[in-house]
Formats: structure tokens, sequence, C-alpha cells
């Protein structure tokens, strides 16, 4: 079993920054995939960005070139620093931990962090 700890949300004007945390405990594996995907309101959960323990981030279009992922997995820890924020950006951010071998059957997530992005 893993659990999924997210911190950093919370209220921002448009152009600003946040920079998200998120600290996984009990079984992990070093091969573990990491990242955040986010819901907003009236849509579906959506991938932000994921990256491998290998070092391969995965972004988001929308995305791409305003925010940053990073592990430090010495402390099995996933950071997401978001930058140039856009009121788009507000939604329900959830933390990701998956192994890709097992088709979806070990995927957990985090509780969520809320980001508001105000004009």
């Amino acid at each position: 079993q893993v659990q999924l700890v997210e911190s950093g949300g919370g209220l921002v004007q448009a152009g600003g920054s946040l920079r998200l945390s998120c600290e996984a405990s009990g079984s992990i594996f070093s091969d573990d995939v990491m990242g955040w995907y986010r819901q907003a309101p009236g849509k579906q959960r959506e991938l932000v960005a994921t990256k491998t323990s290998g070092g391969t981030a995965n972004y988001a279009g929308s995305v791409k070139g305003r925010f940053t992922i990073s592990r430090e997995d010495a402390k099995n820890t996933v950071y997401l620093q978001m930058n140039s924020l856009k009121l788009e950006d507000t939604a329900v951010y959830y933390c990701y931990l998956g192994r890709p071998w097992s088709s979806g059957v070990y995927d957990y997530w985090g509780q969520g962090t809320q980001v508001t992005v105000s004009s």
C-alpha cells in the first residue's frame, strides 16, 4: 500500500507561482512513476506532468514551458513548480504514483490540493 500526502496549494493571482509537494510513504518501488493530475469543476481528471525514476518527464501541452516537475527519490517526494499561472489552471491537483507494468492495478492517488488562480 502507498500513501500520498500533498501540500502547497492555495490562492494566487494570474501570472504568479506556486509549488506543490507530494510525499509518498509505504511500499515504494524504485521504478515507480510519480506525477500530477488535475480536475477542474465539471471536467475530467487530466494529466499535468509525470516523471519516471530515470528522469523522463511528460507534460500536458497546456503547461509545457510553465510548469516543471521534479523528484527527490531519497525523500520519496515529487514537486510541481507552477509559474505564469493562468485562470484555466484552477483545479484540484492530485498527486499520482503508478506502476506502468500493472496496467492500472497499482495506481495511487493523493487526496488532492486546491489551486485557485484569480484575475
